[in-house]
């Protein structure tokens, strides 16, 4: 049965049974590429498994028993990729690796490659690296984190990857996740060498090649001419790549697996030896079309689908052995029936196998499972590190308090990495990053490009590497450049490897409105639906220097203890804002060397006792109201604030365990009406008790101007007066 069913889907039979072996594509000898004759038959046969399982996976799918997915067919030479290269160098790899996936498994002694993608294609649970939550290419063991299908969003944290291992170098880090000698490969195709992503990750390795710096990375760009219907054009890849400064261009042809372990050494040389970024391109052909339910007739002439059938990996391989006297047809014909045969066992006996069958078991994964805490490094100082010790026993507002709470924790923690625009001499826009790299020094505090995609991409490859990065996006508006590699990578990585892989990292991000004569829209920015919508998450937002820095040790804790990707949005507005109700009072500064503890995810922070009204709010909002509970209380109205802290998950048993039996609640909340978290805070409040008298107030649902005109569609201190005085009006009614 097996055999019938490779024979009816896969041309290649045919055609070796007929003797259409095709003309050979490079004069590059075995010994060139430094093979054995035993290393060509252990490739061909990853080859030859990598074939089977499509065609089981794309019988199942015709019969309705596996799930949509996505072939490796014509890719089949990225096995020579897994040869030249360790198991102990991270591979990031694309959904037609297959065949790298089977040959790099072989390293490893008591792997199981068939079964595993057979689990893997049925969506079963007991998949060993998703779960069945995905069909994806990935696994610990083989140091291969899962990718899903987003388009190169795997380019920017690749790159972060491979500099994580030069910075451990650098620094003598003790527990590197990679060996320092290792090289990070990540794979893709022609067609995503085209998103925006992509280039803007190849352009960040290119520069730090340019600049001189190590990055053992190599890019290999699988090149089959075609994203699902739409054509590359010829030479377009070349034109682009081979001549980029800074990065090393390697040539080779993928549909020879002999050609393709040619270059991949060299690619491997230039990388582990060098320490250069690479650029390696294979020619690939695609058969079978784009995934299990394209038909590729639809768009392609019968005539271009026998060409590209005619230039099979396999059928090259075919001829490589036959002509070295290693296989005769006969032998390949027998091998490919036994491997066709155990794909077809495994992949029935994957059928049966469970799958997920309840919401709790699906989501469970979202969160990284708890895990033994990895050991700090005591942060070490610069030779003339400047000496803070008068900051910290003086007031100090939120920018500087900001500051030197990251101190604290990269003393602390030497695995705690800064990194962003401005970020190193300037200290930042805002100064929230002053003086830190002249205390810990340019391995530990460094600048990059302007390129927000390549600094969380960073964020996620140093994670990978056992770091705990701290990138800076300057603006809130400026996130949305790069969103996916939060939603689609580092949110994502636990989901999609069953908590096997992680990203802590604190990502800082200077935003909200409320800037006095600067910017507009990308400078004012008031929508944080972006991160409340990503599962997994943690949003934090701190309302004054005090809680920025409590809040900032849980964040870290988190991160590094938890492996949680942790958002920490700090209001521009309140950076360099000292006082609370008049000129000269300081209530909105601190004394760093006063603030004990922490501020647990989950708790709030209540400020006051009024019984009158409890106001919900953050951020700025919870500065404004302040304001507004002085003035309320001239007309004897007492107020209570519950300060979120978090907005995601939103804290709310903590909130309705400080708004107590207070009847008239009122949510302030400074973003936009519609997708903020004042939308979930009044269902959730409505949902647990009908009894509240219940109000909110948000900024329009509109961009912010520039100048004046801001403060027309952004909460005032007024709004909040008129809005609390509404509200207890209506509640005595």
């Amino acid at each position: 049965m097996a055999g019938a069913i490779a024979a009816s889907g896969d041309g290649f039979l045919a055609r070796l049974k007929d003797n259409r072996l095709p003309d050979a594509l490079s004069t590059t000898s075995l010994e060139d590429a430094g093979l054995s004759r035993t290393d060509l038959v252990s490739l061909f046969e990853s080859q030859l498994t990598s074939r089977c399982l499509d065609l089981q996976a794309r019988r199942l799918g015709a019969e309705r028993r596996g799930f949509y997915s996505i072939g490796s067919s014509g890719h089949e030479g990225n096995a020579a990729i897994a040869h030249a290269f360790r198991v102990s160098d991270m591979a990031f790899l694309h959904y037609r690796s297959g065949a790298f996936y089977i040959e790099r498994a072989r390293k490893v002694p008591g792997e199981t490659p068939i079964w595993n993608m057979a689990l893997s294609f049925v969506a079963s649970s007991e998949d060993p690296i998703s779960g069945g939550r995905h069909k994806v290419i990935g696994s610990k063991s083989l140091f291969i984190p899962p990718q899903t299908s987003t388009i190169a969003s795997h380019l920017p944290k690749a790159m972060g990857a491979a500099f994580s291992v030069a910075l451990a170098r650098t620094q003598k880090k003790p527990d590197p996740e990679m060996p320092i000698d290792s090289v990070v490969i990540c794979s893709f195709g022609d067609a995503s060498a085209n998103h925006s992503t992509a280039v803007g990750a190849i352009n960040a390795a290119a520069h730090t090649g340019y600049r001189g710096l190590p990055l053992p990375l190599v890019y290999v760009c699988e090149d089959n001419g075609i994203g699902i219907s739409v054509k590359t054009p010829d030479g377009w890849i070349a034109a682009n790549y081979a001549n980029r400064p800074g990065l090393r261009y390697i040539a080779g042809d993928g549909r020879d697996v002999v050609d393709a372990m040619r270059a991949a050494r060299e690619a491997e040389w230039c990388a582990r030896g060098a320490r250069k970024p690479v650029f390696l391109h294979l020619r690939t052909v695609r058969l079978m079309g784009h995934a299990g339910s394209d038909v590729e007739s639809a768009y392609r002439d019968k005539s271009e689908i026998e060409r590209q059938a005619d230039q099979d990996p396999l059928l090259h391989t075919s001829r490589r052995l036959i002509e070295n006297n290693v296989m005769s047809r006969d032998d390949i014909i027998n091998l490919y029936a036994d491997i066709m045969g155990r794909c077809y066992r495994a992949m029935e006996e994957a059928t049966t196998r469970p799958k997920l069958t309840s919401s709790k078991d699906v989501c469970e994964a979202l969160i990284p499972p708890k895990a033994p805490r990895r050991a700090m490094r005591k942060g070490t100082l610069m030779p003339k590190a400047p000496d803070d010790s008068r900051a910290k026993s003086e007031p100090q507002h939120l920018s500087r308090l900001v500051s030197l709470a990251l101190a604290e924790q990269m003393e602390r923690d030497a695995n705690v990495v800064v990194f962003g625009e401005d970020v190193a001499k300037k200290g930042g826009v805002y100064g929230a990053t002053t003086r830190l790299q002249q205390k810990f020094g340019p391995s530990r505090v460094f600048d990059t490009i302007l390129d927000e995609q390549s600094i969380l991409g960073m964020a996620i490859g140093l994670a990978q590497n056992g770091f705990v990065p701290v990138p800076e996006i300057q603006f809130l508006a400026y996130v949305h450049n790069a969103e996916d590699q939060l939603r689609g990578e580092a949110a994502s990585l636990s989901f999609f490897s069953k908590g096997q892989y992680k990203n802590p990292m604190v990502v800082r991000i200077a935003g909200l409105a409320y800037q006095k004569g600067f910017g507009g829209h990308f400078h004012n920015d008031n929508s944080v639906a972006v991160f409340r919508d990503i599962p997994g998450i943690i949003l934090a937002v701190p309302s004054s220097g005090q809680e920025a820095v409590k809040m900032m040790r849980e964040a870290f804790r988190l991160a590094r203890e938890d492996g949680r990707v942790v958002v920490f949005l700090e209001p521009i507005a309140l950076y360099g804002t000292k006082d609370l109700i008049e000129d000269g009072d300081g209530l909105m500064t601190a004394t760093f060397n006063d603030i004990s503890g922490d501020a647990k995810l989950g708790d709030v922070n209540v400020i006051g006792d009024g019984k009158d009204l409890t106001i919900l709010t953050y951020g700025n909002g919870t500065y404004l109201s302040q304001r507004a509970a002085h003035a309320l209380k001239a007309k004897n109205i007492s107020v209570k604030i519950v300060d979120l802290r978090w907005l995601t998950p939103l804290p709310m048993e903590s909130a309705i365990a400080a708004i107590g039996k207070c009847k008239n609640v009122l949510v302030v909340d400074e973003c936009r009406k519609s997708g903020s978290p004042s939308e979930e805070i009044i269902a959730q409040l409505s949902d647990r008790n009908s009894n509240y008298n219940l109000a909110r107030i948000n900024g329009d649902d509109t961009f912010i101007p520039l100048g004046p005109a801001a403060d027309e569609v952004l909460i005032s201190v007024d709004d909040i007066i008129d809005a609390a005085t509404n509200l207890l009006a209506t509640g005595k009614k």
